[in-house]
């Protein structure tokens, strides 16, 4: 067995592992018995990539484009295919994914079964609202193919649902057409709440792309606004950046109590200051993915690893119900370098268990703190839950089964198109099995 951790590094548990190197390989692997879980990059934040005593289907091996329309947009490949090999491959083209994560080392796969969304969620819902097909291997041998129109409900339980209805194989996507990498970006300063709202709905319909930084342990919930669009600009392509790396775990996390505020201080005055740099042309790695060349930033956080908190909260309460969650954060102690603000747009995800819905959604990093930490999480739970939101799958560790039934109403619907051969940590600690 090979211990195996999520991105969070929560604490590796022991997984048998099978890498999938063929199509062919599914349905074989799929009958060794023990209950499987298809992994792609790991880069789930908490326990919905991990299957500790079971089986770990590997598909980084299902790496093959199967065909590219140039003229259409329309790309098909297989489910281990990262987003990155798919934005070099169609951008000389003149086309890109229509919705991207904060990193493209993620599978197309995982991408699908944690229905993710990007930026640009407001105008273009979710990634599963971009796939025009997939086709499911079930444990037992059966293969569906299904899409928003043709078994339309096994194509809903499938998107957004973490991996547990079948192993993925294939994917037919539907790409945006751009005229190159560039974005035209402003970054802008806000001083509280009320100032982020109203940028973000001064910015929804001439800005494709929104989302902010915040200050969680501001008094008046100060940040940094980024907006951006497709630029129509033809400009030399930068020097690849170099990567850099965090080499080793340090003993203790380097965001904590001493340097937090001075890192969020520090942050929030020298991109107030870059105001002046207003609608800089920027290239799409460095607006969607400014981590990816970091590697291995998660060590950061030190040998006990940390949460991702993500929430998202309707509209009507989202505001006064943001406002209690950074109150109840820095009554706490706790706080959170990388922090992110965004509204989400009315447009509805496809998928029973996607997490994108009209509102606001607050995201923080937290180091893992024990007891500490997960006090903090019970105070914040109870406002998700009295404002009626709800908490993102690809980042949870902890939340309670009763959060989980109340904010997904669409649970028992998808509990009818699970695989049984199929388990995770996550959904036996949130469904049972």
């Amino acid at each position: 067995m090979v211990n195996i951790d999520s991105w969070g590094r929560l604490g590796a548990r022991p997984h048998h592992v099978s890498t999938l190197y063929q199509r062919a390989d599914i349905a074989t692997a799929l009958q060794a018995g023990v209950p499987a879980l298809a992994y792609g990059m790991g880069r789930s934040y908490g326990d919905a990539c991990l299957n500790p005593g079971g089986r770990l289907l590997h598909t980084r091996g299902l790496d093959r484009f199967i065909s590219f329309d140039r003229r259409s947009g329309v790309l098909c490949c297989e489910a281990g295919v990262l987003l990155r090999d798919i934005q070099q491959l169609s951008l000389p083209c003149g086309w890109m994914l229509a919705v991207s994560p904060g990193t493209e080392l993620v599978t197309v796969g995982g991408a699908i079964a944690n229905d993710v969304h990007g930026k640009n969620q407001h105008s273009q819902a979710s990634f599963g609202n971009h796939v025009r097909q997939l086709r499911l291997i079930r444990s037992d041998g059966t293969i569906i193919d299904c899409g928003p129109r043709h078994n339309a409900g096994w194509f809903a339980a499938t998107v957004g649902g973490i991996g547990l209805t079948g192993i993925i194989s294939e994917v037919e996507l539907q790409l945006r057409r751009v005229v190159g990498p560039w974005l035209d970006c402003e970054s802008l300063a806000y001083a509280n709440l009320d100032e982020f709202f109203a940028l973000s709905a001064s910015s929804a319909l001439t800005w494709e792309y929104t989302v902010a930084w915040i200050d969680c342990r501001s008094r008046c919930g100060r940040g940094i606004f980024l907006r951006g669009r497709h630029s129509q600009a033809h400009l030399p392509l930068p020097v690849a950046r170099k990567a850099v790396a965090m080499p080793m775990v340090p003993p203790f996390s380097l965001i904590n109590r001493v340097t937090l505020p001075w890192l969020n201080r520090g942050y929030y005055y020298l991109q107030r200051q870059r105001q002046r740099e207003r609608s800089k042309p920027q290239h799409y790695q460095q607006f969607f993915y400014p981590l990816d060349h970091v590697l291995n930033w998660n060590r950061m956080y030190g040998p006990r690893g940390f949460y991702q908190y993500q929430c998202v909260l309707p509209s009507v309460p989202g505001p006064f119900a943001v406002a209690a969650m950074l109150a109840a954060i820095k009554r706490s102690g706790e706080g959170s370098f990388l922090a992110v603000l965004k509204t989400f747009g009315v447009r509805a995800s496809l998928g029973m268990l996607s997490f994108p819905t009209a509102g606001v959604s607050l995201a923080l990093d937290f180091p893992n703190r024990g007891v500490s930490t997960t006090d903090l999480f019970e105070q914040l739970n109870a406002i998700v839950a009295q404002a009626g939101g709800r908490l993102y799958l690809a980042k949870d560790a902890c939340m309670p089964r009763t959060l989980f039934r109340a904010a997904y109403p669409r649970l028992n619907e998808f509990s009818t198109y699970r695989d049984p051969g199929l388990s995770s940590a996550m959904s036996r600690r949130l469904m049972g099995y």
